[in-house]
C-alpha cells in the first residue's frame, strides 16, 4: 500500500496560482487511481479532481473546471494539482488520495483507501 505526502500549499492572493504535489512511496503507484479532495472549515470534504491509472482520463468538480489541472508522473510517483485563478472560495485543506478499486477516475470519497495528511491552501481577497 502506498503512503502519500502532500506539499505545495500556502497563502496566495486571489487570482494567483499554486501547484500542489503529492508524493507516494512504494513501487505500485502506477496501479492506483488518484484524487484530490478539499475540506473548508465547517464544510464536508469534497472531490476536486481525479485521474485514472493511465493519466488520460480525468474528472473535475464543476467549481474548478477550467481553473485546475490534475496530472500524474508515474516515474516520479507523484500526482499534481495545478491551481490557477484562485479565489477565496478555494481556501481549504487539500488532501490527495489513492485507490485501486478502479482504473478510471474515482469521484466517490468512500472508495479511496489511502489518504495524505493534507496541505493548507489559503486565498486572500
Amino acid at each position: 500500500q502506498v503512503q502519500l505526502v502532500e506539499s505545495g500549499g500556502g497563502l496566495v492572493q486571489a487570482g494567483g496560482s499554486l501547484r500542489l504535489s503529492c508524493a507516494a512511496s512504494g513501487r505500485t503507484f502506477s496501479t492506483y487511481s488518484l484524487g484530490w479532495f478539499r475540506q473548508a472549515p465547517g464544510k464536508e470534504r469534497e472531490i476536486v479532481a481525479a485521474i485514472g491509472v493511465a493519466g488520460g482520463l480525468r474528472y473535475y468538480a464543476d467549481s474548478v473546471k477550467g481553473r485546475f489541472v490534475i496530472s500524474r508522473d508515474n516515474a516520479k510517483n507523484t500526482v499534481y494539482l495545478q491551481m490557477d485563478s484562485l479565489s477565496p472560495d478555494d481556501t481549504a485543506v487539500y488532501f490527495c488520495a489513492a485507490t485501486r478499486r478502479s482504473g478510471l477516475p474515482v469521484r466517490t470519497m468512500t472508495l479511496y483507501d489511502t489518504w495524505g495528511q493534507g496541505t493548507q491552501v489559503t486565498v486572500s481577497s
